[in-house]
C-alpha cells in the first residue's frame, strides 16, 4: 500500500500525509468513539481521524490552511467549541511529554480560535 501512495497522489492531485494528530499532541479521551466510519471494504474499516483531535493538532500546528480547516470544521458542525476547550483542557496536564509545545502559547492559540 505504502508503494502505491506516490502514484495515488500525483493521479488524484491530493496531499498524503503519513501522520496522525497523535504525532503532535496527547490522544484526546474518547477519541476512538469519536472517529467516523468512511466506508468498508472487506475487513478494512476506514474512518475518518476523529476532528476534535484534528483540530487541536491543526490549532497547535498554527498554519493558516490549518486555522481555516478548524474554522470550517466548527462552522459545519464538526466541531463544537465549548467542547474543544473542554477536551484541550484534558490533555493540558501532558502536554510536558511534547517538548516541542509551549502549553501557554498552545492555550493563547485555542483560546484565539474559539473566540
Amino acid at each position: 500500500m505504502l508503494r502505491e501512495l506516490p502514484v495515488l497522489k500525483e493521479r488524484l492531485g491530493v496531499n498524503i500525509e503519513l501522520a496522525s494528530p497523535p504525532d503532535f499532541i496527547p490522544e484526546l479521551p474518547g477519541w476512538r468513539e469519536r472517529s467516523p466510519l468512511v466506508f468498508q471494504e472487506g475487513n478494512v474499516d476506514v474512518h475518518h481521524f476523529d476532528f476534535y483531535s484534528q483540530a487541536l493538532s491543526k490549532i497547535e500546528r498554527g498554519f493558516r490552511q490549518d486555522l481555516d480547516d478548524v474554522g470550517e470544521m466548527i462552522e459545519s458542525g464538526l466541531v463544537e467549541p465549548p467542547r474543544l476547550r473542554e477536551l484541550y483542557e484534558a490533555i493540558e496536564p501532558e502536554l510536558y511529554r511534547y517538548p516541542a509545545i509551549d502549553p501557554s502559547a498552545f492555550r493563547r492559540k485555542v483560546e484565539a480560535t474559539l473566540g
